[in-house]
């Protein structure tokens, strides 16, 4: 039996914002796995080890390659994230489990050749609950221009026993970003810029 039951693909392309034409439309790109919760209906597993590491590395090169033939590369990639919603047979630990690992995040980290840690969101809901993905640069968690939010459902995901494991991508920042980025705020407010500990 498969371990994913199907997989959804989420495009979404902005080309007016505020009234305003983008020089170059926004293109969203979330890609979700909806699987089995391997530890649904045992009660409380302490060790989730075993499982995540069978799991994780299988969905999320899925996942990747999903997201790559949508977009076309992985340098075309500006900005990426991660989420996970959890069935309501299942607990907030079963979402975090399979994003919040290596085993997951660094297939899509190094097939986009990206730095920065994925910017996340895990939730517990019933089937077609907002599943909320959100971005940041690849490069650079202090850019504001690319804090982005991809939002999208599915109809008959997460049932009771399932997860739905997503990750996604954006190909440019928001149309017309205008509020800099934190080292600007750091530095007025007389942050040290070269000690990295200041700009986390």
């Amino acid at each position: 039996m498969s371990l994913i039951r199907k997989t959804v693909v989420y495009v979404e392309t902005t080309y007016v914002d505020g009234l305003k034409e983008a020089a170059i439309p926004l293109k969203m790109v979330a890609a979700a796995a909806v699987i089995k919760n391997p530890w649904a209906g045992q009660g409380y597993i302490e060790n989730l080890t075993p499982e995540i590491r069978r799991i994780a590395p299988l969905v999320s090169e899925q996942l990747t390659k999903l997201i790559i033939d949508e977009i076309g590369s992985g340098e075309a990639v500006e900005a990426f994230g991660k989420a996970a919603v959890v069935g309501l047979d299942g607990e907030l630990e079963h979402a975090s489990a399979l994003i919040h690992t290596l085993h997951f995040g660094n297939i899509y980290r190094s097939a986009v050749g990206a730095k920065s840690y994925l910017a996340f969101s895990n939730t517990r809901g019933p089937a077609n609950a907002p599943i909320c993905v959100p971005m940041m640069d690849k490069n650079d968690e202090g850019r504001r221009s690319h804090y982005l939010t991809a939002q999208f459902a599915i109809a008959d995901a997460p049932a009771a026993d399932e997860l739905v494991i997503v990750i996604g991508a954006s190909t440019t920042g928001r149309p017309h970003h205008r509020i800099g980025d934190r080292y600007k705020d750091l530095e007025e407010l007389g942050h040290d810029l070269k000690n990295p500990a200041a700009v986390k």
